[in-house]
C-alpha cells in the first residue's frame, strides 16, 4: 500500500487515508504495510522512497483512542526516518459515540494536518439506495476531515456519479423527433392536390424532412450500440454520433457531518441538541449544451436564429409565400396539437354520455355533459383565431383552378398568390378585419348558456337529428371541404366552426328535456315503484329510450368536430409548409442544431430534477413548493464572450431558454426494477413532459396533487461570467453585451419566480441556513451586480448560486467541457459552504480548497475524461484567472482536453 505525500512541503507531516473495500474484508489478523513516497510529479510517476511501517488491524483496534504511532523505517529496516500516526475513522454513518473523538482537542503539531482523504472512499448507503442506483452509477467517493474554528473536526464526503440519463434522454428525444417529422410528412401529403408551384415546394420540404429523419435514425442506431460508460468524455465532444449527448454530465454531492451546539438551528429549521447532523449540497456539472460537432464559425443559435428570421421575409417573396412570424408558426403548432388532443377526448366523452343515457342515469348524464361541454369549449376556443381562417383562404388559393373575384377565367399554371391577394394575419388585422365570431357565443362564457338553440326544433316535442345551416342548405358532409374551381366563400369556415357549438347546444337541450321528464320527486319520502316509473317515462318518451333520442345529436356533434379538425389541420399544415418553404436554405439546419442543443440541456435538467426529487422525498415543505410553484434550475456558465466560446454561449442561451417548454410529472412505477424507474419523455418539440416513476411505497408518500399527475414546472435561469484569458480580451477589446443581456434577462426571471414563490409558499417551506441574509436582500445585491460594469464579476455567480440553494433549486455548473474551470468553481463553492455554514477555520480555507482540487472528485473527473490527472491550464492562462479560481501547483499543465 502506497501513501503519496502530495503537500509539497519540507515538513513531511501529512494526513491521508485508506479504506478496505467490501471485496477485500479486513480481519484482526490482517497486516497492513504503509509505504511512504515523496511524490514530486504524480503524472510522471516521479517520486522517491521515504520509508515504510507495518501493523496489524488488531494493534489498531486495541490502541488507545484508536490511534497508533509507528516509526517509518528505511529500506533495510534499520534507520528510523520519521513517524506516522495511524487513526481509525468511521467512513460510514457516524455514531454519537464518535463525537468525543471528533470534537476532542488535538495537539498543536497535528493542526497542520488538515485533511483526511480517501483515495476511493466507500459510497454511503443513503447515497446509493436502490432508488438512486436506478439512475446514478459508478460513484467516486472522497472523504476529508477538516478543522473548525473551535478546533473540532467535521467529516466531509464528496461523491461524484455518472447519470444514465446522459444517453437515455437523447435516445428518447431522437425517437420523438423522428415520429414528429414523419407525422409532418404525412400531414403535408394529406393537403391533397396543389398547384405545380406549391406541389414542387411540398416535395422539396418533404425531401428535406426525409434527410433529417434518415440522419436521426442513423444516429439513434449508433447510440443503441453503445454499452460502455454512462457519460460522454470531453475528448468526444466533436464526434458526430454523440452530438446529442451532453458532455461530461456528472452529479456531485458534498455531505457534511459535524457536531452542532445546543439550540443551533439546522438547515431545515429544527433545533439541534449537541448531536451530529448531516447536510447535503448537490450540483450537476455538464459541458455547455452546444452544437460542438457543427462548429461555431457563423456563431451560435441566438445569432443564427435572429439572422435567419430576417432572411425569411425576403425568401417568402422569392418563394411567393406568406411570411409567418415565429409567433404564428408556434400558434399553428399549438392548434395542431390542441385539435389532435381534444378530438379523441370529445369522442370518448360523447360515448360516455350515450352510455349514461342507456343506463337512464341522470347523474351520469349531467357529469358526462359537464365534462363534454368543457372540452368542447376548449376545442372551439383553440380555433378562435384569424390565423386559421386566413390559412384556409391561402390553401384554397394554392389549389389548381383557383379563381379570384377579379378574374373571369381560371389561370392555368397559377404560381401561388401575392401578399395583396391574401394578406398575412397581421396585415388582415391592419385592414380592419375582425376575427370570426361564433354566432350566439360570447367569449369567456359557457357555450351551454351563450348560444341560442336555433337548430333545435321543438315541433311536436321532437328534435331534429342535425342542425340546419343558416343558409338553408343541407348539413355539410366530409366531402364538402374546401371547394375547388369556384370562388371560396370566406364565411364558410365561420359556419363550420359555429356548427360545433350549435351541435353541442342541441345535446344540452336534449339532456335538459330528459331531465324535465325525470319523474323522481326529491320531496317524496317513498321511492316510486319501478312499474309506475316505467309508465311515466313511456308516457313522456314515446320512443322509450334516452339513448335513441341522444344518439343522432351526439353523432352530429362528433361529425362537426371531425369536420373542423380536418379543415384546421390542413390549414395549419399549410402554414407550416410555407414556413418550411421560406426556410429551405437554412431552416431545417437550424432546427437540427436546436434539437442537438436541447437534447443536451434536457438530459442535464432531467438528471438534476431526479437528484433533487430523491433528496427531497421526506421534505414536506419542498414537496409543497414543488407542486404549488415549481423549481428554479440555475445554470452557472464560465464561458468567455470571445472567439468560438461566444458561439457556445449563444447555443447555450437558446437551449436553456427552451427548457421552459418542459414539465415533469411523477408516476408510480410498475415494479421496483431499475428498468421501470427510468424517466420517460413524451410530447413534441413545443412541449415535452418528463415522467419520473417512483416505487409504490415512495409514491404513496407524495402530496395528493402530485399523485394526481399535476404538471410540475421548472424555471430555468442562466448566469454567465467569463474568467479565462479570452474573457480578458473581450473585456478590453471585444463585446460583452451578450453576457450582460443574458444576466439581466435571467435576473428578471429569477426575481419574478421569487415573487411568485413568496405569494404561494410560506417561508417555512424553504431551507434554513446559518447565513441569515434575507432572500430579498440577496436578490437586490444580485440585481446591482448585474448592472454594474465590472470585469469578471464572479460575485454574480456566487450570489446566484446562494439564492438558488436558498430557494430549494437545482444547481448546475458549466464551462466548455465541465472539466477544468467547472472543477475550480465547484470546489470553491464547496469550501465556501464549509466556511459559511459549518465554521471551517478561515486560516485553513485555501489549504482545504487546494486539497479538494488536488485529491478530490474533480481531479478524478479529469482522469476519467482525458486519462491524465492535470487540469488543462498553463501558467499564462492562470495569470488571467481570478486568484480564487487557480489550481494548486503541480495539478495543471498543457494536455489535450
Amino acid at each position: 500500500m502506497e501513501l503519496p505525500n502530495m503537500l509539497g512541503s519540507r515538513d513531511p507531516l501529512f494526513l491521508t487515508g485508506v479504506t478496505f473495500p467490501p471485496e477485500y474484508p479486513a480481519s484482526p489478523e490482517t497486516l497492513v504495510k504503509l509505504t511512504v513516497y515523496d511524490v514530486r510529479d504524480k503524472a510522471r510517476d516521479n517520486s522517491s522512497f521515504l520509508g515504510s511501517a507495518t501493523f496489524s488491524v488488531s494493534d489498531l483496534l486495541r490502541s488507545k483512542d484508536d490511534q497508533l504511532t509507528l516509526n517509518l523505517r528505511s529500506s533495510d529496516g534499520v534507520l528510523a526516518v520519521g513517524t506516522v500516526l495511524v487513526s481509525r475513522v468511521n467512513m460510514g454513518e457516524m455514531e454519537e459515540g464518535d463525537m468525543d473523538h471528533i470534537t476532542a482537542d488535538v495537539q498543536q503539531a497535528q493542526k497542520c494536518t488538515l485533511v483526511c482523504e480517501s483515495s476511493q472512499g466507500t459510497p454511503n448507503d443513503k447515497d446509493n439506495s436502490p432508488l438512486t442506483g436506478a439512475v446514478f452509477k459508478n460513484p467516486v467517493c472522497k472523504v476529508y476531515k477538516f478543522q473548525t474554528v473551535d478546533s473540532k473536526w467535521m467529516l466531509v464526503r464528496e461523491q461524484m456519479e455518472e447519470c444514465t440519463l446522459s444517453f437515455s434522454i437523447p435516445r428518447q428525444l431522437l425517437h420523438l423527433y423522428i415520429q414528429e417529422d414523419m407525422r409532418r410528412i404525412q400531414e403535408l401529403r394529406d393537403l391533397g392536390e396543389l398547384s405545380p408551384h406549391w406541389d414542387n415546394l411540398r416535395k422539396e420540404v418533404i425531401g428535406r424532412y426525409g434527410q433529417v429523419i434518415a440522419a436521426y435514425q442513423e444516429t439513434l442506431a449508433e447510440l443503441n450500440k453503445i454499452t460502455g460508460p454512462s457519460f460522454k468524455p470531453s475528448c468526444s465532444k466533436a464526434q458526430r454520433y454523440l452530438e446529442f449527448i451532453p458532455i461530461n454530465l456528472h452529479t456531485q454531492r458534498m455531505r457534511v457531518t459535524c457536531p452542532r451546539q445546543t439550540g443551533e438551528r439546522t438547515r431545515h429549521g429544527s433545533e439541534a441538541s449537541g448531536v451530529l447532523t448531516d447536510a447535503f449540497y448537490d450540483v450537476i456539472t455538464v459541458g455547455a449544451p452546444a452544437a460542438h460537432f457543427q462548429g461555431f464559425k457563423g456563431g451560435g443559435l441566438q445569432r443564427l436564429l435572429s439572422r435567419h428570421e430576417a432572411e425569411k421575409k425576403s425568401f417568402s417573396t422569392a418563394y411567393q409565400c406568406i411570411y409567418y412570424s415565429p409567433e404564428h408558426t408556434a400558434k399553428a403548432q399549438e392548434v395542431l396539437h390542441s385539435v389532435g388532443h381534444l378530438q379523441p377526448l370529445i369522442s370518448g366523452l360523447a360515448d360516455q354520455l350515450l352510455q349514461a343515457a342507456q343506463q337512464h342515469s341522470m347523474a351520469g348524464l349531467r357529469e358526462a355533459l359537464k365534462t363534454l361541454a368543457g372540452k368542447t369549449e376548449q376545442f372551439v376556443h383553440a380555433l378562435k383565431d384569424e390565423l386559421v381562417k386566413s390559412a384556409l383562404l391561402a390553401l384554397h388559393a394554392a389549389q389548381p383552378g383557383y379563381v379570384t373575384k377579379n378574374q373571369n377565367q381560371t389561370l392555368p399554371g397559377h404560381q401561388g398568390h401575392s401578399h395583396q391577394d391574401h394578406p398575412s394575419p397581421s396585415q388582415r388585422g391592419q385592414q380592419g378585419q375582425s376575427p370570426p365570431q361564433n354566432p350566439g357565443h360570447s367569449p369567456g362564457q359557457p357555450l351551454a348558456t351563450d348560444s341560442p338553440v336555433v337548430v333545435c326544433n321543438n315541433v311536436d316535442g321532437g328534435f331534429q337529428t342535425a342542425p340546419i345551416r343558416e343558409d338553408g342548405q343541407a348539413p355539410l358532409k366530409r366531402q364538402d371541404s374546401i371547394p375547388c374551381h369556384k370562388e371560396y366563400d370566406e364565411e364558410e369556415w365561420d359556419r363550420v366552426w359555429a356548427d360545433v357549438a350549435k351541435s353541442l347546444n342541441c345535446v344540452i337541450a336534449m339532456v335538459d328535456k330528459l331531465q324535465e321528464q325525470e319523474p323522481i320527486n326529491n320531496n317524496q319520502e317513498q321511492p316510486i315503484p319501478k312499474q309506475v316509473l316505467a309508465d311515466v317515462i313511456t308516457s313522456h318518451n314515446p320512443e322509450g329510450d334516452w339513448r335513441e333520442q341522444l344518439c343522432p345529436l351526439v353523432v352530429r356533434l362528433k361529425e362537426c368536430v371531425a369536420e373542423v379538425v380536418v379543415r384546421a389541420r390542413r390549414a395549419m399544415t399549410f402554414v407550416l409548409l410555407q414556413e418550411a418553404a421560406c426556410s429551405i436554405p437554412q431552416g431545417l439546419f437550424l432546427k437540427q442544431r436546436r434539437d442537438v442543443v436541447f437534447s443536451q440541456a434536457l438530459a442535464a435538467l432531467a438528471c438534476g430534477f431526479v437528484m433533487r426529487l430523491y433528496a427531497g422525498m421526506e421534505d414536506k415543505g419542498f414537496l409543497r413548493q414543488l407542486h404549488l410553484v415549481g423549481l428554479v434550475a440555475q445554470f452557472e456558465s464560465l464561458l468567455s464572450t470571445y472567439s468560438e466560446e461566444i458561439g457556445m454561449l449563444e447555443d447555450m442561451e437558446v437551449g436553456i431558454s427552451d427548457l421552459h417548454r418542459v414539465a415533469f410529472k411523477i408516476t408510480q412505477a410498475k415494479t421496483d426494477d431499475p428498468c421501470d424507474l427510468q424517466p420517460v419523455v413524451i410530447g413534441r418539440r413545443d412541449h415535452y413532459t418528463v415522467e419520473v416513476p417512483l416505487p409504490r411505497l415512495a409514491f404513496q408518500t407524495l402530496p395528493h396533487e402530485i399523485k394526481e399527475g399535476k404538471a410540475l414546472q421548472v424555471y430555468p435561469v442562466l448566469f454567465n461570467v467569463g474568467i479565462n484569458e479570452q474573457q480578458t480580451i473581450a473585456d478590453r477589446f471585444g463585446d460583452i453585451s451578450l453576457q450582460e443581456r443574458i444576466n439581466q434577462r435571467n435576473f428578471e426571471i429569477l426575481d419574478s419566480y421569487y415573487k411568485s414563490l413568496s405569494d404561494k409558499v410560506p417561508s417555512e417551506c424553504l431551507p434554513c441556513f446559518q447565513t441569515q441574509t434575507d432572500l430579498k436582500d440577496l436578490l437586490g445585491t444580485l440585481g446591482q451586480n448585474v448592472v454594474t460594469k465590472k470585469r469578471k464579476n464572479v460575485e454574480i455567480l456566487w450570489l446566484a448560486g446562494t439564492i438558488c440553494r436558498r430557494l430549494n433549486g437545482i444547481r448546475f455548473t458549466s464551462c466548455k467541457s465541465a472539466k477544468d474551470r467547472t472543477s475550480m468553481s465547484v470546489t470553491l463553492e464547496q469550501c465556501a459552504l464549509l466556511r459559511d455554514e459549518h465554521q471551517l477555520n478561515k486560516d485553513y480555507f485555501i489549504r482545504a480548497l487546494d486539497c479538494m482540487r488536488r485529491e478530490g472528485c474533480r481531479i478524478e473527473n479529469v482522469q476519467k475524461n482525458i486519462k491524465c490527472r492535470k487540469y488543462a491550464f498553463n501558467m499564462l492562462q492562470l495569470m488571467a484567472f481570478p486568484k480564487i479560481y487557480r489550481p494548486p501547483e503541480g495539478t495543471y499543465g498543457k494536455v489535450d482536453s
